[in-house]
């Protein structure tokens, strides 16, 4: 569980996240804000993925407990889109980055070959399941940490710490450490959607609450800071550099970058195939959906948009949609199954219909509601009236106090339920 998760996100997305943070803050408030951001979302990824473990269901199956076998099919396509979303700019980042490198190298220069290549692996890796997953991701998180680890000597050989330390703020920029947090936990956030679905096969409780802990910990921390480290490198040599840009990076840490970003976007776009492909298999039961062709569809579809370059400069805006939409999903599976179902769920919740969790013709108006007023929420604090604590965390607040108060009344009529396993009843 360490090894998968350590390699799910040492990956192109969370480094050049790391490049935006200098010079609007000083590099050791970055370091810090770093750190900090990544233990308070890793709270939210391993409540998540313990769910997972404890019923043996996917992320996206787990929601059926909350907004019911109907309404379930909201979280699960807003997952879809937004795996989607992610596959598509990691292989397009990788893409631009290894072929950066080739062009300076064999003068040969086609991005969206690169891209295509790339996604290309990963959906072949994907269709193997979490088998393949086990067996891959140990070895990718060690070439990566390897590959990373020379580009920290170099970055480190070529100034030292205390030049680091001495990057001051640019109060012009407008940025704050608050902001920074956000950006961090938000993070987290978006990786939550496949807590549960990787969680669900930990052989324990405790294996799966730590091993994706520390891993999701140590990868964040390791992939930010060395994108951080790298930016401020090439500040330091006085070079003018654009953030989230990674053939900047590439340009001056060459094949070893590249490498890196080529590995880590192999690691985590398996991964997020996959969680595409459990949810919708997992969506419903009465059609029985084989994960084979599931995954080849949805890996030809990765593959077809890899080639759509042009989504990159809405990158931030994708971030924003998936803090609107996935922060106050959890907020509401915290409070569903820990406060109101009592850290149970029964085999009622694989019934398309009927049972405890069918509420009102298989939809929990409730839950729908507070997801509404969480992302409404969410992006009013982006756009309308920017927050200075950012919008993730008065997002999620909000969303767990709200559907606390909903649904409070309902917890006694789960006092007496058996727990169990569930994965069997899910297959």
């Amino acid at each position: 569980m360490f090894l998968i998760w350590l390699a799910a996100n040492l990956v192109v997305t969370t480094m050049l996240t790391g490049t935006l943070f200098v010079p609007g803050i000083d590099y050791v408030t970055a370091v810090i804000v770093i750190i900090a951001g990544t233990i308070i979302g890793t709270i939210v990824l391993t409540l998540i993925g313990n769910i997972g473990t404890r019923t043996g269901l996917a992320t996206m199956a787990i929601t059926r407990g909350a907004f019911g076998p109907k309404g379930s099919y909201l979280p699960v396509a807003a997952n879809v889109v937004i795996l989607m979303g992610w596959s598509w700019v990691q292989a397009m980042l990788a893409g631009i980055s290894v072929n950066f490198v080739v062009a300076q190298t064999t003068g040969f220069s086609n991005p969206i070959l690169f891209s295509v290549l790339r996604q290309a692996l990963v959906v072949g890796l994907a269709i193997l399941g979490h088998e393949g997953i086990e067996k891959a991701e140990p070895w990718f998180a060690l070439l990566i940490l390897l590959v990373m680890a020379y580009v920290f000597v170099i970055a480190f050989n070529g100034h030292s710490p205390s030049e680091y330390a001495a990057i001051q703020a640019d109060p012009s920029l407008e940025f704050t450490s608050v902001l920074a947090l956000d950006i961090v936990i938000s993070t987290a956030i978006s990786w939550t959607v496949l807590s549960g679905d990787l969680n669900r096969l930990a052989k324990s409780q405790k294996s799966g609450i730590i091993g994706s802990g520390l891993g999701y910990i140590a990868s964040t921390v390791l992939a930010m800071v060395l994108g951080l480290t790298a930016y401020s490198y090439i500040l330091l040599d006085g070079a003018d550099a654009a953030p989230f840009d990674p053939t900047v990076l590439a340009a001056e840490f060459g094949w070893a970058l590249a490498i890196v970003i080529f590995l880590s976007v192999m690691a985590t776009n398996t991964m997020v195939v996959y969680g595409m492909v459990n949810s919708v298999v997992g969506a419903q039961r009465r059609t029985q959906l084989k994960f084979l062709p599931v995954a080849l569809v949805l890996g030809i579809v990765s593959i077809l948009g890899s080639t759509w370059l042009a989504l990159l400069d809405q990158y931030t805006d994708f971030l924003t949609m998936i803090g609107a939409f996935f922060v106050p999903v959890f907020a509401i599976l915290i409070v569903d199954y820990y406060i109101i179902k009592r850290r149970t769920y029964t085999r009622d919740i694989v019934s398309d219909a009927g049972g405890i969790y069918s509420y009102t013709r298989g939809v929990n108006w409730a839950a729908v509601a507070v997801w509404i007023v969480g992302a409404f929420v969410s992006y009013l604090l982006t756009y309308a009236f920017p927050s200075p604590m950012g919008a993730t965390i008065p997002s999620f607040v909000a969303s767990f106090l709200l559907y606390l108060g909903l649904s409070w009344r309902s917890r006694q009529q789960f006092a007496e339920v058996a727990s169990g396993h569930l994965s069997k009843s899910s297959e």
